[in-house]
């Protein structure tokens, strides 16, 4: 059976945690959607059907750049949501 899946979910929520508690902003599950959504829309979808398709999207992942461009969407997002938090 195969999934439609878009991959950068699953790279935004492994990183977002850390980098909340280096900033010291709220991670309250509203604060967090809210933050995982705006850095979602600021940064390039990666969909994948396939195995092979998330391979080639990890291994991308490893790029330097491409970590950086994670980190800013979200560290962006996360200033912008600590400014007004809807919690």
């Amino acid at each position: 059976m195969y999934k439609l899946k878009n991959y950068m979910e699953d790279i935004v929520s492994q990183k977002i945690d850390s980098l909340l508690k280096i900033l010291n902003i709220c991670s309250c599950d509203k604060c967090r959607l809210d933050i995982m959504a705006i850095a979602l829309n600021d940064l390039p979808s990666k969909y994948v059907v396939s195995e092979k398709g998330a391979l080639y999207t990890k291994i991308r992942e490893l790029e330097s750049q491409f970590e950086v461009d994670v980190e800013t969407a979200i560290i962006k997002a996360a200033l912008f949501v600590s400014k007004s938090p809807k919690h």
